[in-house]
C-alpha cells in the first residue's frame, strides 16, 4: 500500500512541476515575440499543407469555415499523470487574428509522449464568437469539438461537415483518428 501511495504521489508531483514550469513566463522583448509569431506561423503553413494533402475534403471544408486555429506542435505526455501543451494561430479568413496556448492534463493508465499538430475549424460564426468572447475557452465545457471522421477517399463524413467545430490530429504518419480535446483549456497569448 505505500508502494503504491508512493508512486501516485511521485507522478503527481512530476506532472504538478512539469505544468507549474510549462506555465512561467518571461518578459520578452518585441523582437522575441516577432520571432516566436513567425516561428508558429511558419509551422502552421506545414501543419495546414499535411492536413490539406492527407484529406482533399479538409481542403474543402476550410473554405467554408469561419476561422481556423491550428496547433502545429502540441506535445503530449506523462505518466500516470499526463499533460499536453502548444502554441497556435487563430486565422480568420485567411488573416492571423490572434496567438494562443492549449494547455491540458489527464489522469489514468498513460505512460509516453506525442507530438501532433492540431487544427480546429470554426464553421458557424456562433461557434468562433463563443470562443472570442472566452477567456480561457475549455473544449467540451465552452463547446464541443467534434473530431473529422474520414473515409477511405480521403472525403470528410458529411455528419463531421455539419458540426460547429471540427478537429483535426495530424501526427508525421497522417490523420490520427484518437483526438480528444476534452478539458483542454485554450488562452491568448500577447505576442
Amino acid at each position: 500500500m505505500e508502494r503504491r501511495t508512493f508512486i501516485m504521489s511521485t507522478a503527481a508531483a512530476i506532472g504538478s512541476a512539469g505544468f507549474v514550469i510549462a506555465g512561467c513566463t518571461t518578459t520578452d522583448s518585441p523582437a522575441d515575440n516577432e520571432a516566436r509569431r513567425r516561428e508558429i506561423e511558419s509551422g502552421a503553413d506545414g501543419a495546414l499543407s499535411r492536413l490539406y494533402g492527407s484529406s482533399r475534403g479538409a481542403k474543402e471544408l476550410s473554405q467554408r469555415a469561419e476561422a481556423i486555429l491550428v496547433f502545429p506542435r502540441v506535445v503530449s505526455g506523462g505518466f500516470i499523470v499526463g499533460g499536453e501543451y502548444g502554441d497556435g494561430v487563430l486565422r480568420t479568413r485567411g488573416k492571423s487574428s490572434g496567438y494562443y496556448r492549449l494547455a491540458g492534463g489527464s489522469f489514468g493508465f498513460l505512460a509516453g509522449a506525442q507530438s501532433q499538430a492540431v487544427v480546429m475549424m470554426f464553421m458557424t460564426p456562433g461557434a468562433l464568437q463563443g470562443f472570442l468572447k472566452c477567456t480561457g475557452w475549455t473544449a467540451g465545457v465552452d463547446a464541443t469539438v467534434s473530431v473529422a471522421k474520414m473515409g477511405a477517399t480521403g472525403e470528410i463524413d458529411t455528419n463531421t461537415a455539419k458540426q460547429s467545430i471540427v478537429g483535426f490530429a495530424i501526427t508525421n504518419a497522417g490523420l490520427y483518428g484518437g483526438l480528444s480535446l476534452d478539458g483542454s483549456k485554450i488562452t491568448r497569448l500577447d505576442l
